[in-house]
């Protein structure tokens, strides 16, 4: 059963509606990553919920964040597989389109000795979240106060939720994972930096929006909001994190961790930062917070299985 939302925030219903993807994640752990045309043996397989979009509901549903889901799915094991999860997490669903006959998104992963992974995503139902669902969610995206976006659904929806949540005054948290395409109209992706706040994006990530090839963190933080982004999150991994908004610069340091599997910490951690942010934290705030969730989901393996509830942060 989904779980009951009372009305709270200002008179806001959600704390965090996120729109964006969900997978079943395929997992295999190797030795060592295969090189080309090489077979090297691996565990068994994992069938895990998974998807940027449906990771971070569920990060922040677990840790008490009123929390929806505008998805696609297909009407499959897998699309069963993904609704349950985020049940389980707290995550309302009664937006999530379940699509007749077609394949839920999937993600291949390989996790190395490491931790660190490789992934190759087949969109599936993903791939037809569209414009039009995202209007028919009109009410329920000016009923919640952060809107998290991500980037493995079409570019147009994401930009038309954008848009949506500009006009209703809700927040924008935009992880434009995977990087938006060389091809993606330039003045679309001029509107999603205008609505981020904040554009959350990784060491790699930063490099290639900022333009800038050599330089700190700091330096393509700052390039990215004279690119029109109005506050910006660079995580960096095990060192924490970088913001950047109009109270100037933070550095959040990093939290000792073991990593066993890295799959989703991103995610971990953009679903906490739009928690906290829901919550009135000021963004350096916000991103503490959410890095230490996110140390905490890399010392266990999968996606959503890592993610931790409110209580096990001490």
């Amino acid at each position: 059963m989904t779980r009951t939302v009372p009305v709270t925030n200002g008179g806001r219903r959600y704390d965090v509606l996120v729109v964006g993807s969900a997978n079943a994640d395929l997992t295999v752990r190797v030795g060592r990553r295969p090189g080309p045309g090489e077979t090297v043996p691996g565990s068994d397989l994992v069938e895990s919920p998974g998807g940027k979009g449906a990771n971070q509901a569920a990060a922040a549903a677990r840790l008490g964040a009123r929390t929806a889901l505008l998805a696609r799915v297909g009407d499959d094991a897998y699309g069963e597989l993904l609704l349950e999860a985020q049940r389980a997490a707290g995550t309302d669903v009664g937006h999530v389109r379940v699509e007749a006959g077609a394949r839920t998104g999937t993600a291949m992963i390989v996790v190395g000795p490491d931790g660190d992974n490789a992934i190759v995503v087949s969109p599936g139902a993903n791939a037809r979240l569209s414009p039009e669902d995202v209007a028919a969610a009109g009410a329920l995206i000016a009923d919640s106060a952060v809107l998290s976006l991500q980037g493995e659904v079409p570019w147009e929806t994401t930009a038309a939720a954008a848009r949506a949540a500009r006009r209703a005054g809700t927040r924008v948290v935009l992880n434009p994972s995977p990087v938006p395409p060389r091809d993606l109209p330039q003045e679309v992706l001029a509107e999603l930096l205008a609505a981020a706040d904040p554009l959350v994006v990784n060491e790699h990530e930063a490099r290639l929006l900022s333009g800038v090839a050599d330089g700190s963190p700091a330096d393509r933080a700052h390039a990215l909001r004279r690119r029109g982004a109005r506050s910006v999150v660079v995580t960096l991994g095990a060192d924490g994190a970088l913001t950047l908004d109009d109270e100037g610069a933070t550095t959040v340091p990093g939290v000792p961790a073991e990593a066993v599997d890295t799959t989703g910490a991103g995610d971990a951690f953009t679903g906490a930062l739009a928690w906290r942010l829901a919550q009135g934290d000021r963004l350096g705030e916000a991103a503490r917070l959410a890095v230490r969730v996110a140390a905490v989901s890399v010392t266990r393996p999968g996606a959503q299985t890592s993610y931790p509830a409110a209580e096990e942060l001490g």
